[in-house]
């Protein structure tokens, strides 16, 4: 079932239906609206509840400049909305939707931009890890943007890449706040581990490194299992929890989140935004089976 749901994400006819009946498929339950202001309400309401938000204007894989370029100013605008309406939220961002597959350097002018403008709101910009194919460039440009802008720029590592570990080792030199995830690409075998238990197992022992190294880290699971792990982990090695926080996304495992805010932890939800929904939401069905089950009751309910 994910091979095909990852198929159908990359399928204009299956996109075309989605997108006319995308409500009724129960897409609004995983992506806060098409607008700015849906979204800022919804960081709000996560906020009242004790949980901060990263909050991700949708879009990937752009092919013309300009489509980048608007991209560009869609960051700089939610930027601009969270200052404004001071919710606590940080931006999410996605290279290829920045022009990387274009022009390195047309992605990397444009995260200036984007990055500049969190500086001057002491707001925080985290880089989005996408395919097998954009792993190295994505790491060099956040080695660049690192270098001249600090802490205001973050990144995520794949623990189901093999090399996950020499990355984590390399950039250790920056003492990045990374988010580390499992990953949700389909990928070869000669690249990623094919089997869960495995990426399980590398996932837990990145997450451990780096909390070990000192550094930052947003542990982005809905897996109660490893979630209980760094929680008794982090106690073991006298870790605080101003080291590193939960993520989870918008939707998903909400009395989890609560529950975890609860005990103390900090907790921040992934919050995507905008038209260009189709392929997140397909993604977020092939990861767990639960979602299509309830994509189905969502759409014979009446």
């Amino acid at each position: 079932m994910r091979n095909s749901l990852l198929f159908l994400s990359k399928s204009k006819m299956a996109e075309q239906f989605a997108k006319k009946w995308g409500h009724s498929l129960g897409a609004n339950r995983f992506v806060a609206g098409e607008t700015i202001e849906s979204a800022i309400q919804a960081v709000r309401e996560l906020n009242d509840k004790g949980i901060d938000a990263t909050l991700d204007h949708l879009g990937e894989f752009v092919s013309q400049s300009e489509e980048a370029i608007a991209a560009t100013e869609h960051c700089l605008k939610t930027l601009d909305a969270i200052h404004t309406s001071q919710v606590r939220s940080h931006l999410s961002v996605k290279l290829t939707q920045l022009g990387l597959d274009i022009a390195k350097e047309l992605c990397l002018n444009n995260m200036y931009q984007i990055v500049e403008r969190a500086k001057e709101y002491n707001n925080f910009v985290r880089i989005d890890m996408e395919d097998y194919a954009h792993n190295e460039v994505t790491i060099d440009i956040f080695k660049t943007l690192r270098e001249r802008y600090g802490e205001n720029i973050g990144l995520v590592l794949q623990a189901y890449l093999y090399k996950v570990e020499k990355d984590l080792d390399d950039l250790h030199v920056y003492r990045p706040n990374l988010r580390l995830v499992k990953g949700a690409y389909k990928e070869s075998p000669s690249v990623a581990f094919p089997q869960k238990k495995d990426v399980d197992r590398n996932f837990i022992k990145i997450i451990e490194k780096h909390l070990l190294y000192g550094n930052y880290a947003a542990v982005a699971t809905h897996d109660e299992a490893i979630i209980d792990h760094v929680k008794r982990f982090v106690s073991e090695q006298n870790i605080p929890t101003s080291q590193f926080e939960f993520q989870m996304l918008y939707g998903i495992r909400p009395a989890l989140q609560q529950q975890l805010v609860t005990e103390g932890f900090t907790v921040r939800v992934y919050v995507p935004y905008g038209e260009d929904w189709y392929g997140y939401f397909m993604r977020r069905l092939a990861e767990r089976p639960a979602n299509v089950g309830f994509v189905l009751k969502s759409l014979f309910k009446k």
